[in-house]
């Protein structure tokens, strides 16, 4: 099943993704490259942590939800995360112009709430600003992710009845 590369140590990952340390008070964790063979065990992982979101937007279908991270997948830009030598999510940076758009950020819900996804997004952060790149992204109306970008400097800049979409600059300066 690990057939991509594996990084070693805490929190380092994929060059082309993150190359940053975990703070000590992170679980032990690290980034692999994805593999087509995770494709599925991320597409139900997503429809497990969007469904609550999804149903209160009225938006919910087990299907389209699914189908949505298959037709979007790449092992290019995609890492799994790897938590105590098991999986505990996915996040995928793609280059978007002079921008990354970070998707398919998604922890199984219970490594949520101890401190990954701070320590994931660091890395992915440290990584962009290094490149003097901007990180894009979009979360559902109502997302309680919403709270963890805006702790990492990610500013609104558009929204509509479904998608927050938000913005950091090098250095977490949003606006």
């Amino acid at each position: 099943m690990n057939t991509g590369t594996t990084a070693s140590g805490r929190g380092t990952g994929r060059a082309d993704v993150v190359d940053a340390q975990a703070p000590a008070c992170a679980a032990d964790w690290s980034l692999r490259s994805a593999t087509t063979a995770d494709v599925e065990t991320i597409a139900e992982l997503r429809a497990a942590v969007m469904r609550a979101d999804l149903e209160r937007l009225g938006r919910y279908d087990e299907h389209r939800v699914r189908q949505r991270l298959r037709d979007s997948f790449s092992t290019r830009y995609t890492s799994v995360v790897m938590s105590g030598g098991d999986f505990a999510g996915c996040v995928t940076v793609r280059p978007a112009g002079d921008r990354r758009w970070l998707e398919h950020f998604y922890l199984a819900p219970h490594h949520q709430g101890r401190g990954l996804g701070s320590a994931v997004l660091r890395s992915v952060l440290e990584r962009a600003d290094a490149q003097g790149r901007t990180v894009a992204l979009k979360v559902l109306q109502g997302s309680a992710a919403r709270r963890l970008y805006e702790r990492h400097g990610f500013v609104v800049e558009a929204e509509d009845p479904v998608d927050v979409s938000m913005v950091r600059r090098p250095g977490g300066a949003g606006s």
